[in-house]
C-alpha cells in the first residue's frame, strides 16, 4: 500500500471492477454517486492511496471500491475530451522517436483535450517545459482544465496560436 495520503482536491482513480473506473477529484463534503451507492469523499481524504472504501448505504449497498493514485495513462484515458486523443501506446512511440525526456523543451501544435500535453509534461519534468498551441478556443479551455487537474500547470503553457502562420520566437527547443 502506498504511503502517500489523499488530500483535498487530489484526483483519485476510483475502481469498482475491470470495467467501471472513474477519475474524480475529491473535495471536503463532496461525494461520488453511482448505481452501486455513494462514496463520501470525507471517507477518502486522509487515507493512503491503495485503500478500500465501501459505498453507502453500507447495509444495503456496501460495494468495495479501490482508491488508487492515477497514472499518466489514467489521466489520458479518463479525462474530459471532445477531440481525438493520442492513446498511451501511440504516445510511447512519439516519446521514443522524438527523444523527449527529462528537461526537454517541447512545442506542441494542437492542444486538443490536453491528453498528449499531459503525457509529454510527465516526461519532461521537473525542469522541462511544454508550449502547446491551438486555434480553437474550446480546445484551449478543455486542455487548460485537464492540465490543471493533472497538476502540471507549472511546466505547461497553453496558448492560442497558429504555428504554421505565426512566429513565436522560441529558442532552444528540443522537439
Amino acid at each position: 500500500m502506498s504511503s502517500e495520503v489523499v488530500k483535498e482536491n487530489d484526483l483519485i482513480f476510483l475502481i469498482l471492477d475491470d470495467r467501471r473506473r472513474w477519475l474524480v477529484q475529491v473535495r471536503h463534503g463532496g461525494s461520488f454517486h453511482s448505481h452501486k451507492g455513494i462514496i463520501e469523499f470525507d471517507d477518502i481524504i486522509g487515507k493512503n492511496y491503495g485503500s478500500v472504501v465501501f459505498s453507502k448505504p453500507l447495509e444495503t449497498q456496501g460495494y468495495k471500491f479501490f482508491v488508487l493514485k492515477p497514472l499518466p495513462s489514467d489521466y489520458i484515458l479518463h479525462m474530459a475530451r471532445k477531440t481525438q486523443i493520442i492513446y498511451p501506446e501511440d504516445a510511447g512511440m512519439i516519446l521514443l522517436y522524438s527523444g523527449i525526456g527529462p528537461g526537454s523543451v517541447v512545442i506542441e501544435a494542437g492542444s486538443g483535450s490536453g491528453a498528449l500535453t499531459c503525457i509529454l509534461a510527465n516526461y519532461v519534468r521537473p525542469n522541462g517545459h511544454i508550449y502547446s498551441y491551438d486555434i480553437r478556443e474550446k480546445s484551449l479551455k478543455t486542455a487548460k482544465a485537464n492540465v490543471l487537474k493533472a497538476k502540471l500547470s507549472d511546466i505547461v503553457s497553453i496558448n492560442y496560436g497558429d504555428l504554421i502562420n505565426e512566429d513565436f520566437k522560441h529558442e532552444n527547443i528540443d522537439s
